[in-house]
C-alpha cells in the first residue's frame, strides 16, 4: 500500500513486537546532526520567526533517532539501518537492502552501504534492538525538518556526508495503538489550534524527553544544558522513558490512568514525509476499559485536554481492514497511518503468536 505521507523503517513482526527488556540504546554525540555557522544561522532566523508568531513555543530538548541496529532471527549478525526512505510500507530488512555483517555498515537511502563502518552494539541478554540516540531540540526540527529548505539541506547532507539526513534534526517520537477491552481502537481528532495535521484523526502520542531522564537520575538541568553524558552511564533510564512516555501521553490526551494500561508492545518505526522523514516508535498498548469508559474520562478532559476535539472508536477488525482506499485512511495523519500499517504487520495482539524469544 503505497502513501506518499508516509513509510515504515522497522517492523518487529518476527517478534510480535518488543517489550522492554528487548531494548537498549547506544548515546553518543556522533549521532547528533551535523551543523555549520550558516546552518546554525538558518535555525536561528527561523526560530525567531516563529517565537514572533507564536511565543509560548518551548524548546525541549529531545533524542535525535540516528541508526538502529536488529540482531537477525538467526543471530547470525545484526540488521543496520539510518533512518532513510523505504516506501510505501516496506522495511528494509524485508527488501533485502540492509546490510548483514558483524559490524554494521550505515545504509543510504539507495540501499547501499556507505564506506564509514559503525561497530555492532554488544547486545544485553535478551535484547534484540539497538537504537542509537544523540540529541536535538524541538528549534532545531523546526529549522531543519519543518525548514523550508529541507530539500537543499537533504541534498548538502548526501553530498557533504553521505547521509541526507546529517543535517537534520530527526527527533524521535512515540505513538500508540491503544485498544480497550471490548476491541476497539482510540482516536483522537487533533484541535485546528495544534502547529501540525490540524483537525485530522489521529494515535495518542509525543516524544520520550531528555529531561524527564535527567530528572530522574538526579541530574538537574535546563533543557538547553541537557547533555549525553548525564545519561550514559544509565541507558536503560533512557529505555524506560521510551516506553513509560507514551503511557504519560495516553493519560495526559486521553485521560487515561495508568494502572489501566498494559506494558508497552514496541510494533516498530514509521517515517512521517511531510517532514522530511521525522521518525516515530509505534506501540500496541492494551486497555482494560471499555470504549464507553474511555469514551466518558476523555470527555473529563485529561492534561493536554486542548490538543484535541473528539475521540473516535475503530474496532481492531476495520483497523485491520484500513488502506489507502477507505474513506477514514484521507482523515487520518501521517503518524497514524504509519502506526496502522504497523499493526497490521506486527498484529501484537494476538494471543496465539507467543513472542518468538521464548520459543
Amino acid at each position: 500500500m503505497m502513501d506518499p505521507e508516509v513509510s515504515l523503517l522497522l517492523d518487529c513482526a518476527h517478534w510480535s513486537g518488543l517489550l522492554e527488556h528487548q531494548v537498549q540504546v547506544e548515546l553518543s554525540d556522533r549521532f547528533n546532526r551535523q551543523t555549520d555557522p550558516l546552518l546554525e544561522q538558518h535555525i536561528n532566523r527561523v526560530w525567531t520567526e516563529r517565537l514572533s508568531k507564536e511565543p509560548w513555543l518551548f524548546n525541549g530538548a529531545k533524542f535525535r533517532l540516528h541508526s538502529f541496529c536488529l540482531a537477525s532471527p538467526e543471530k547470525l549478525g545484526c540488521f543496520q539501518s539510518d533512518c532513510g526512505e523505504q516506501q510505501g510500507g516496506e522495511t528494509g530488512q524485508d527488501r533485502g537492502d540492509v546490510n548483514v555483517i558483524n559490524g554494521c555498515i550505515r545504509q543510504t537511502e539507495d540501499g547501499g552501504g556507505v564506506s564509514q563502518v559503525i561497530s555492532q552494539p554488544k547486545h544485553h541478554p535478551g535484547s534484540v534492538l539497538t537504537l542509537r540516540l544523540g540529541l536535538t531540540c524541538y528549534k532545531d526540527y523546526l529549522g531543519t525538518n519543518w525548514s523550508g529548505e529541507v530539500a537543499e539541506l537533504r541534498r548538502r547532507g548526501q553530498e557533504e556526508f553521505g547521509d541526507p539526513l546529517a543535517l537534520l534534526a530527526q527527533p524521535l517520537g512515540v505513538g500508540a495503538v491503544l485498544c480497550t477491552c471490548d476491541g476497539q481502537v482510540v482516536f483522537i481528532r487533533r484541535s485546528q489550534k495544534v502547529a501540525e495535521a490540524g483537525g485530522l484523526l489521529d494515535i495518542p502520542g509525543g516524544h520520550p524527553e531528555p529531561k524527564a531522564v535527567c530528572e530522574r537520575l538526579g541530574e538537574a538541568a535546563g533543557e538547553e544544558q541537557i547533555s549525553l553524558v548525564m545519561m550514559q552511564q544509565r541507558p536503560d533510564a533512557v529505555v524506560s522513558e521510551l516506553f513509560s512516555s507514551i503511557c504519560a501521553e495516553i493519560r495526559d490526551e486521553v485521560n487515561i490512568p495508568l494502572s489501566s494500561l498494559g506494558a508497552p508492545v514496541m510494533m516498530g518505526i514509521a517515517l512521517n514525509h511531510t517532514s522530511a522523514g521525522r521518525p516515530s516508535s509505534e506501540f500496541y498498548i492494551s486497555c482494560s476499559l471499555s470504549s464507553d469508559e474511555v469514551r466518558t474520562l476523555y470527555w473529563k478532559g485529561g492534561a493536554e485536554a486542548n490538543e484535541s476535539t473528539d475521540v473516535v472508536f475503530l474496532s481492531t477488525t476495520e483497523v485491520m481492514q484500513l488502506n489507502r482506499s477507505s474513506p477514514l485512511w484521507s482523515e487520518m495523519c501521517p503518524s497514524a497511518k504509519g502506526a496502522m500499517l504497523l499493526y497490521q504487520m506486527v498484529k501484537p495482539g494476538e494471543p496465539s503468536k507467543p513472542n518468538r524469544e521464548e520459543r
